[in-house]
């Protein structure tokens, strides 16, 4: 730990009482570490599976997403090629280097040209996987890694999301436990984001501008089923 870092961590510890904390306190810490308190969780989300889906896209769509509801992953190449014609951009995607994008068999579209890694900015596409949809606002939560660079969350101009119908939860507290889940204990992705759309601004004359800050497009592929490879 640097020195910097411990002194700031140092000083409120100190202003919590908890520098040197008695044994009860201690335990008391480990405790909420082992087992988070759950605050109060909003009734909105807290539907039935198919309600629950129901709910996300109906608030990602009024977010400016679009969405393609797929049976099964062997369907997503064909999505993907689909959602690109439709568009009239390029057949031509950067893929996150994850299991659960990059493992698709893209083979059955073969006039898809497929690259892999993180974005250097002149790509026009990019697709990675979620790993939660949170239905009461039809947001994407997505974590950084090696294998799913942020640069392909933000800097091109379309960005398509792989989300399974077992990744979608009620409310945002849910999907930060999915998160501690996926991560265990002391353990937290460099970079978490929340994305609710693609990025917009009217900061300029009330005037709403697509892709201010990023994608100015976002589309969401759905999968029925259960992610086999959890980013």
């Amino acid at each position: 730990m640097s020195d910097a870092r411990a002194q700031v961590l140092g000083t409120i510890r100190k202003s919590l009482r908890r520098d040197q904390p008695s044994s009860n306190q201690q335990a008391e810490i480990e405790s909420r570490l082992t087992d988070p308190p759950r605050g109060p969780i909003p009734a909105r989300g807290q539907l039935a599976s198919t309600a629950r889906i129901e709910l996300f896209v109906s608030m990602a769509k009024e977010a400016a997403c679009t969405i393609a509801h797929v049976a099964d992953r062997a369907a997503v190449p064909a999505a993907v090629a689909e959602y690109l014609a439709r568009e009239n951009l390029p057949a031509k995607l950067r893929v996150a280097p994850d299991a659960a994008v990059a493992d698709l068999p893209w083979s059955t579209r073969p006039l898809l040209e497929i690259t892999s890694g993180r974005s250097d900015g002149s790509d026009e596409v990019s697709l990675t996987p979620a790993l939660a949809g949170i239905a009461e606002t039809g947001t994407l939560m997505l974590t950084s890694g090696p294998e799913r660079p942020t640069t392909l969350n933000f800097l091109p101009e379309t960005h398509i999301v792989l989300l399974t119908a077992d990744q979608v939860v009620g409310g945002m507290e849910e999907a930060w436990a999915k998160l501690r889940e996926r991560y265990g204990r002391g353990v937290m992705p460099r970079t978490v984001n929340l994305i609710t759309g693609p990025s917009r601004s009217a900061d300029i004359e009330q005037t709403l501008q697509m892709g201010a800050h990023g994608p100015r497009r976002l589309h969401i592929i759905l999968v029925d089923g259960q992610a086999t490879a959890e980013p």
